[in-house]
């Protein structure tokens, strides 16, 4: 017996030895070389400074942060919105739809993520399927460009990122008891009360699964703006990517990423603080 309880420490060894290797020391790094300065040839200075973190500041890099955190957060609520009517679809069905509906959410990763981003803006280039067909429809008169705006950003920001919230809320929803629903409804219960006060209590979990898997990556997204968004559109992965590949200003995109890492813990501890249950909160009062 007591060599069965050792044996499971043995087995996290490799994983923790690759979460240590890849991203603890990582980590580590850019925090040291973000109190550092930038070489004359864009090398790294070891002098401690916090000339970084007050230049990360400025109003420009301020408001560059802003638009990334609207984007991250409406493309999160839009996962949800999408993602939510989905997942219950899927765990409704009979065993062997619900098999074809999970494997067509998983299809798209079975593609190069890039490779897909240049579809969507093909897709929804000027001389692309859907304006062709519009044209060819009469329903517009000339073709609308979609390409380098926001609106396909955000459009293949969700695209991407909608299995990563569906997957969790569908296994929150499986696991659910729909028989709930229907005594709330025997109850004398409206729709809209079954839905807050019934189903989306019970499947919080899931959502908030979702939301975390969602929001730190979307907030630091930097490929997608750069393929779909041209010139028009810079978030702070952009602004992180060319700190350190063009201007060479390593101290400085590592500050930036310090901050962007930090931001996302606080948001996230945040948000799972309000979303504590709140017999556990009378409990620890």
């Amino acid at each position: 017996m007591p060599k069965a309880l050792r044996s499971p420490p043995l087995l996290i060894l490799p994983t923790l030895g690759w979460f240590l290797w890849f991203l603890l020391i990582p980590l580590c790094i850019l925090f040291i070389y973000s109190f550092a300065t930038k070489g004359t040839y864009g090398g790294i200075v070891y002098t401690f400074s916090l000339e970084n973190y007050f230049r990360a500041q400025d109003w420009i890099y301020f408001r560059i942060f802003l638009s990334s955190l609207k984007l991250a957060a409406l493309t999160t609520i839009s996962c949800l919105l999408i993602g939510y009517p989905m997942a219950y679809v899927m765990a409704t069905v009979s065993a062997t739809m619900r098999s074809v509906l999970l494997m067509l959410v998983v299809i798209p990763f079975w593609t190069n993520f890039v490779v897909r981003a240049y579809a969507i803006k093909v897709l929804l280039g000027e001389h692309g399927p859907v304006n062709q067909i519009a044209l060819s429809l009469k329903i517009l008169a000339e073709p609308i460009v979609f390409n380098n705006s926001a609106f396909s950003v955000w459009l293949w920001m969700v695209t991407n990122y909608l299995p990563f919230m569906v997957l969790p809320l569908y296994v929150a929803l499986e696991k659910f008891d729909f028989t709930l629903l229907e005594a709330a409804k025997d109850l004398g219960a409206s729709s809209v009360n079954i839905l807050l006060k019934v189903l989306i209590p019970l499947t919080k979990q899931g959502i908030v699964a979702g939301i975390i898997f969602v929001f730190p990556c979307a907030l630091g997204e930097f490929i997608i703006p750069d393929i779909l968004g041209g010139a028009k559109t810079m978030l702070i992965g952009n602004l992180i990517t060319e700190q350190f590949l063009k201007s060479r200003d390593w101290p400085f995109g590592s500050a930036l990423s310090m901050i962007l890492i930090l931001s996302v813990l606080v948001s996230l501890v945040v948000y799972l603080k309000t979303q504590e249950n709140p017999h556990e909160a009378s409990r620890k009062a």
